[in-house]
């Protein structure tokens, strides 16, 4: 990277409602690897009622919740829709986690309830199951290096994807999205839904780094190389993780 003075701006949707098993760490985490390379910084949490402006931000990160939270951020996403569908065709990064990328779909039908409404960021849909999948995931990716990515799934929605949007990763060790056909997460465009907690990026840099990228591209029209930082202790915690079931 040249000395010139890069910016991203992050919206984190709805903090105080999706936020379980410490999914903040994946914001944090582009933070810092951002900072250690002069990269500016601004992240804006988006509340209930709050307006977005789509025109100011190149990455948006959801994290996940229980299902009553779920409920408040899909009513709240739909006032929403069309902006955030704009946002993505015009090259966004998208970050979801576990229930937020289900509300990235086109819907959530829990066990007992109504369903759900998503924003059709994705063509996914998501149902219930009678199965708990929770425990370590190892997946391979081929659009990064290392390949491997890992995290922790707790969740019991089957998620099915459809058409152009694509799988994440192939599962090595775990469920994924529902637990039959080997798939880990989802990705159309530069939106990306998984359902590895963990937090999911602190344990794969590389990924990390990927995002940073593409948000970088969203914003500057360029790619730009990004300096390499010195990551031996975020790839032993990975590799440690990896084919680690519990």
């Amino acid at each position: 990277m040249d000395s010139k003075n890069y910016t991203i701006n992050i919206a984190h949707l709805y903090p105080k409602l999706l936020n379980i098993y410490g999914d903040w760490g994946n914001v944090l985490t582009i933070k810092r690897r951002c900072e250690w390379r002069n990269i500016n910084v601004n992240i804006d949490s988006i509340n209930i009622g709050d307006s977005i402006d789509i025109k100011k931000y190149d990455f948006y990160f959801i994290g996940g919740g229980q299902d009553q939270q779920q409920i408040a951020v899909s009513k709240e996403l739909q006032r929403h829709k069309a902006s955030l569908q704009d946002a993505r065709d015009e090259n966004a990064v998208f970050l979801a986690i576990c229930g937020g990328y289900q509300l990235l779909g086109h819907y959530y039908l829990p066990g007992d309830g109504d369903e759900l409404s998503g924003i059709s960021l994705l063509d996914v849909y998501t149902v219930a199951g009678d199965k708990r999948f929770i425990g370590n995931v190892t997946a391979e990716c081929n659009f990064i290096h290392p390949q491997t990515l890992v995290g922790f799934e707790n969740h019991s929605g089957l998620t099915y994807l459809q058409n152009d949007t694509l799988p994440i990763a192939t599962v090595k060790t775990g469920n994924g999205n529902n637990g039959k056909d080997k798939t880990e997460g989802a990705t159309y465009k530069n939106v990306f839904g998984t359902y590895l907690h963990g937090s999911f990026l602190p344990k794969n840099p590389h990924f990390a780094d990927y995002l940073i990228s593409l948000a970088l591209h969203k914003r500057y029209k360029e790619k730009i190389e990004l300096s390499v930082l010195d990551d031996t202790f975020e790839n032993k915690a990975h590799e440690v993780l990896i084919n680690k079931k519990y």
